[in-house]
C-alpha cells in the first residue's frame, strides 16, 4: 500500500516496532473508512487494502471514546481529530492538512506536525532515517 522508502511507511514502522503510541477514535475510523473509499485515492488503495488498514487501526490502536465537541478548526471532521488527540492525551498529532490543521501549530498540549517533522522527533539526527547517509 505504502512505498517502502516512503516517510508514512516509516512512521508506520515506528508505531509496528512500539515506538509510537497510536490514538484513534470510532469517529476518526468512520471518516477514514469514508475517504478511503474516494474514486480519487481508490488507484493508490485498492479497496481490500483500505478495509485492511481500517480493521488493524481497530484491532491495534488505542481507540479513545467520549469525544467532547472542540472548535478549533473550521472542518468539522478536523474537530473529531482535534478532540481524540487532546483526549487521547497525544503528544503529536500527525497530518498533511496543510489548510486546517497544520496552520494550527498546537492545540492545548497538541503539537500538529507533519510526517517529516515527526519522524525527525522520534529519531535524533545521528539515527534518523531521514538524514542518515547510506555506508559506502
Amino acid at each position: 500500500m505504502l512505498k517502502k522508502d516512503s516517510l508514512p511507511h516509516q512512521l508506520l514502522a515506528a508505531w509496528d516496532s512500539e515506538k509510537i503510541e497510536l490514538i484513534t477514535s470510532e469517529e476518526q475510523l468512520s471518516e477514514l473508512s469514508r475517504v478511503l473509499n474516494y474514486d480519487k485515492l481508490k488507484k493508490y488503495i485498492p479497496v481490500e487494502k483500505a478495509v485492511e488498514l481500517v480493521a488493524r487501526l481497530r484491532e491495534s490502536a488505542t481507540t479513545i471514546t467520549d469525544l467532547p465537541a472542540v472548535d478549533y478548526s473550521a472542518d468539522p471532521a478536523d474537530n473529531l481529530i482535534l478532540a481524540t488527540a487532546i483526549v487521547g492525551q497525544a503528544e503529536l498529532l500527525v497530518t498533511g492538512d496543510k489548510k486546517h490543521l497544520l496552520s494550527l501549530g498546537k492545540v492545548e498540549a497538541v503539537t500538529i506536525v507533519t510526517v517529516y517533522d515527526a519522524l525527525d522527533k522520534l529519531n535524533p539526527p545521528e539515527e534518523s532515517a531521514l538524514v542518515r547517509r547510506h555506508p559506502r
